[in-house]
């Protein structure tokens, strides 16, 4: 039976020529029961279309109904949760909780109403923090308030929007185990509007795309056939979730890449060599240069013993405690580990943006002792000055590394590199009138523009949807590939980290971190998600960063069988591709 339905829903705000028709003939029956996920880019409109169930928004035509009665406004059958909290500042938990209940069980006796509330704070793991204020609460435990809020109303449909992608990965992690688990316990109607295919997949019976805006409508339903408890790591050795998980990115890229097509003005890259690339004029003794060319080919960026020490009024702290690689030239390395591992911290360093308390690193067979333009940083926040153009921006690096380059050579530096990030009809918009995601992509222009020996990423879409994170993970790519400079990318993500890179680097947890393994990547370049999506040893790599992810969570100490589990099924994974490459040179 059909819970919930949308009938043929428009919506548009504004007037004449500032209307902006966000959704259009969208059609949708939830069944009694039923989890769906609804996933699509920013702004195509979900969070329209969630206010809408809510009873929020009103549609400028079509309908939505609740058990086949129209819906008008807002009710306690329909409970939700927004990204944001939303909770009272001055009121406990406790009072957070019992501030709904009371109003929509105000019928039920008192003590029945505070035995509601405890429930779901209980539910939600929140007992110990009963009396904290939400100032005093994370991120995580403030989201799993508003969980436990919508939950005591008893609705009959819970509508969540976006509910965890203000949270980093780990506590993302455990708060959709949690939904899965209350999920089950509950048998409750959920519509979850999500970015994170991964999320939808791991919750939902069912996965619908919302196509791009502007008149966003709804593409094709994709049923999840996956047995419950569903296990984040174990699906990847699964054909059924490897099938569907490569059926809805494909789709959501293919839609994504008709969205942003764009005619581009041919630009030759100008043969000029910046500043920090050009030959040194004094000659080297025949031994030291002998030595340092030996020290280049294995070691073009070295890692020796690297530590950082921050005192503290209980003692020295150390963050990271013998950071040892050695690193080609032309190689990508992601570094991926748990919040507080110290990854960032590492980048910092070698961009001589924070001192190293021992040890030493060493670039193109010197050390590192400050920052240069030899080193560019992408950071998480682009850090662009917003009342300069996207072109502005980028050219303020370029005008300083290329200082004997002709004008219109420098002019075309920064073009070649705005266009190749997809920006050509975007030179001349102030920084502040651009998107997150746009940003970005000028911050990712600039580093590259400036030719440096070694790029450092440092999370450089992290602040962004994971939908516009695939579109600039390819468009990173797509420029590394023509320049291949070596780098480090700090990361997260376990998807990224394999696109990426040459080699994984996993930390373990901190303090006293240090390098916990690293995965060699032989997969094929260039490379691409749909291409690799479709690699048989794609999803292998990807189970065993998800099982060093997981023996490290919430600062474990992982047990000896935990980290032979994940040596012998690497062991596996490298016997499978030699035996594969055997195969193929026989043929």
């Amino acid at each position: 039976m059909n819970i919930l339905e949308l009938s043929d829903i428009s919506k548009s705000f504004g007037e004449g020529k500032a209307r902006n028709e966000v959704l259009s003939g969208v059609n949708l029956k939830v069944e009694e029961g039923e989890f769906i996920a609804i996933v699509g880019f920013s702004g195509s409109g979900k969070s329209t279309l969630i206010s809408l169930l809510a009873g929020l928004s009103v549609p400028d035509s079509g309908a939505v109904l609740f058990r086949n009665r129209e819906v008008t406004g807002p009710g306690p059958e329909r409970g939700v949760v927004f990204q944001s909290y939303s909770l009272m500042p001055w009121l406990s938990v406790r009072s957070n909780v019992a501030l709904a209940v009371d109003s929509v069980h105000a019928s039920k006796p008192k003590i029945e109403r505070r035995q509601i509330v405890a429930e779901y704070i209980d539910m939600v793991g929140l007992s110990h923090a009963v009396d904290r204020r939400p100032a005093e609460l994370s991120g995580g435990m403030r989201q799993r308030v508003a969980v436990a809020r919508a939950l005591a109303m008893r609705p009959e449909v819970l509508l969540l929007d976006e509910p965890l992608s203000a949270l980093d990965a780990l506590t993302r992690a455990k708060l959709q185990d949690e939904f899965a688990a209350i999920s089950a316990k509950e048998k409750k109607t959920i519509v979850l509007i999500t970015n994170d295919v991964d999320e939808a997949i791991l919750l939902a019976d069912r996965i619908i795309p919302l196509t791009p805006g502007p008149k966003a409508t709804l593409g094709p339903s994709f049923n999840v056939a996956l047995p419950r408890p569903r296990d984040r790591a174990e699906m990847n050795s699964d054909a059924e979730f490897i099938r569907l998980r490569a059926d809805i990115t494909a789709y959501l890229m293919d839609i994504g890449a008709e969205r942003g097509s764009e005619e581009e003005r041919t630009i030759e890259l100008p043969n000029v060599i910046p500043i920090t690339q050009k030959p040194k004029v004094e000659k080297l003794p025949e031994a030291y240069a002998r030595k340092a060319q030996s020290a280049i080919e294995k070691g073009y960026v070295e890692f020796f013993e690297v530590r950082k020490v921050y005192p503290t009024p209980k003692g020295p702290l150390t963050v990271v405690d013998g950071f040892d690689l050695k690193m080609k030239k032309g190689e990508f390395i992601s570094v991926i580990g748990h919040s507080g591992c110290g990854k960032s911290t590492v980048l910092s360093m070698v961009a001589g943006l924070n001192p190293i308390s021992s040890g030493g690193i060493i670039l193109d067979g010197r050390e590192i002792s400050g920052a240069g333009p030899d080193r560019a940083v992408v950071f998480q926040a682009p850090s662009l000055l917003p009342w300069l153009t996207a072109r502005e921006n980028v050219a303020l690096g370029v005008d300083k590394v290329y200082p004997d380059a002709m004008p219109a050579e420098r002019r075309d530096i920064v073009e070649y590199y705005l266009q190749r990030v997809g920006l050509g009809d975007s030179l001349h918009r102030l920084a502040a009138d651009l998107s997150n995601g746009m940003k970005q992509r000028v911050g990712i222009a600039r580093a590259f523009a400036l030719s440096p020996k070694l790029l450092l990423l440092d999370e450089p879409f992290g602040m962004l949807d994971s939908l516009t994170r695939w579109e600039l993970q390819e468009v990173l790519m797509d420029v590394w590939k023509r320049t291949q400079v070596t780098a480090i990318c700090v990361t997260h993500d376990v998807d990224e980290a394999i696109l990426l890179a040459d080699r994984v680097v996993m930390m373990s947890n901190g303090p006293n971190a240090k390098i916990g393994n690293i995965m060699e990547v032989n997969l094929p370049r260039p490379r691409s998600r749909k291409a690799l999506l479709a690699h048989p040893d794609y999803y292998a790599y990807r189970e065993e960063l998800l099982d060093f992810l997981e023996a490290y969570e919430g600062g474990a100490d992982p047990s000896p069988a935990q980290l032979t589990s994940i040596q012998e099924k690497r062991a596996a994974r490298i016997a499978r591709q030699d035996m594969a490459r055997r195969v193929a040179a026989a043929e």
